[in-house]
């Protein structure tokens, strides 16, 4: 399955400690079934869930995930959110496409996607140690909304953009 082996890549790339919330081993000992729920539950008419991949010549080499949170569904503090909130994930450019403008164009994707699901800002979270993805995100148009936590990976901040 694409989807699967697109994750593993990711996963294995050596930023990967400092972007992903998952390992290689972890995520490779998940049942086909996993991956095939990820693919349809991120598929073309959801309206929680929309995977981007980016391509070029048949192969796959990037992608974005963006989640939308319903409201009154509980944050990563624990807090009840009060409205919809659309958050992009797993983002990943191999690095023979780096530099090219693929994230900027994953990016953009992402945010017509949550706008055309009536959201108006679009969140992510990056690894506070993960300078090259904050600067793709700061060129791409987003700011730290001096929201700080730490995740099983150490600290992270949030950054939000407006659509």
């Amino acid at each position: 399955m694409r989807v699967k082996e697109l994750r593993l890549r990711a996963l294995a790339d050596p930023d990967a400690a400092v972007a992903f919330l998952s390992t290689v081993e972890a995520s490779s000992a998940e049942p086909d079934s996993f991956w095939q729920d990820r693919t349809e539950n991120a598929a073309e008419g959801s309206s929680t869930a929309a995977q981007f991949i980016a391509e070029r010549a048949g192969e796959w080499i990037g992608t974005a995930t963006v989640l939308i949170q319903q409201a009154g569904s509980v944050n990563e503090f624990g807090v009840l959110r009060p409205a919809d909130r659309a958050i992009i994930v797993g983002v990943y450019v191999d690095p023979v496409a780096r530099g090219e403008g693929v994230i900027d164009d994953l990016l953009t994707i992402c945010g017509a996607w949550a706008r055309t699901e009536g959201l108006s800002e679009i969140f992510l979270d990056v690894h506070v140690d993960n300078h090259r993805a904050q600067a793709a995100y700061r060129r791409a148009g987003f700011t730290a909304t001096g929201v700080r936590f730490t995740a099983s990976i150490g600290d992270e901040m949030e950054m939000s953009r407006r659509l």
